[in-house]
């Protein structure tokens, strides 16, 4: 039997070769400020000031400093805290918005939207004062509270505007097919519309995580007790005004950018089809 000829190999042209060429430099361009931080890290404290890029030896005890010298434990807690607590509350108002926004046409429902878009333009530095003043009213202030429910307010519009493009991408005669055969509509939206949207609830979670993650403003407004403010602000508070252990400072800074990029790596895929949602019809 004769078989058909193998289509030959597609080589690599000089424009291919130059695209990936490019792709590398800037990849090698982003990736150097964070070699600098690992080698700052491990660099030992006699030869910080140094002008060779590369140290004689490397020390890591600054990894294990920063943890008893520091509040570092107590602002990673504290930010895992902000940054959990207000990606749950954050879903809880987003999810049953987005959806009826999606399925209802009621009145007032561009208005609605239009609003969310509105607040999107405040900045949360712009309106510190009037948060600090609420809430030194209300007693909440140097809380875990406060700060979870004032990044969940800002992030809220970002995950509605999301959640609600994915959904309405999903046909409505699924949840119709659900109701007929015997589940209700909140049924219908757990067991066919939210793992459909899988990809647009994980785009609203990683990115208002990390919003929450990388919040500086707020929690050095909010927060006095040093071990009560988050990771932003205690990596702050280690610079001094006469002097800077800088390998500390940057071994802090290499634990905090390691869980969200874990995260990141993991639904990296789903974050990619959740800002895709509703661009193809």
């Amino acid at each position: 039997m004769n078989r058909p000829p193998r289509s030959p190999a597609r080589r690599p042209t000089a424009r291919t070769a130059l695209y990936a060429a490019t792709a590398w430099a800037l990849a090698a361009l982003f990736l150097l400020p964070y070699l600098e931080m690992v080698v700052t890290a491990t660099r030992p404290a006699g030869q910080l000031r140094d002008n060779a890029y590369l140290p004689t030896s490397f020390d890591l005890s600054s990894f294990t400093r920063v943890w008893t010298d520091t509040t570092l434990g107590g602002n990673l807690r504290t930010t895992l805290l902000v940054a959990g607590g207000s990606t749950l509350l954050v879903l809880l108002v987003a999810l049953p918005a987005a959806h009826h926004t999606a399925r209802v046409r009621f009145r007032g429902r561009k208005a609605f939207l239009l609003l969310v878009l509105i607040t999107q333009m405040f900045q949360p530095t712009a309106l510190q004062v009037g948060l600090y003043r609420e809430f030194h009213t209300l007693g909440l202030l140097d809380s875990v509270g406060v700060l979870a429910l004032a990044n969940a307010a800002f992030n809220l519009a970002f995950a509605i505007w999301i959640l609600s493009a994915y959904i309405a991408s999903i046909p409505v005669e699924l949840e119709e097919a659900a109701q007929i055969d015997g589940s209700s509509r909140i049924g219908a939206f757990f067991r066919v519309t939210l793992p459909l949207a899988l990809p647009g609830v994980v785009t609203a979670v990683i990115f208002t995580f990390i919003s929450a993650w990388n919040e500086f403003v707020m929690g050095l407004t909010l927060t006095t007790t040093p071990e009560r403010q988050p990771l932003t602000v205690g990596i702050d508070n280690m610079i001094g005004a006469y002097s800077v252990q800088w390998n500390q400072v940057f071994a802090a800074s290499l634990v905090a950018i390691v869980p969200v990029v874990v995260l990141f790596a993991f639904i990296e895929r789903h974050v990619v089809a959740g800002l895709t949602a509703g661009s193809v019809k």
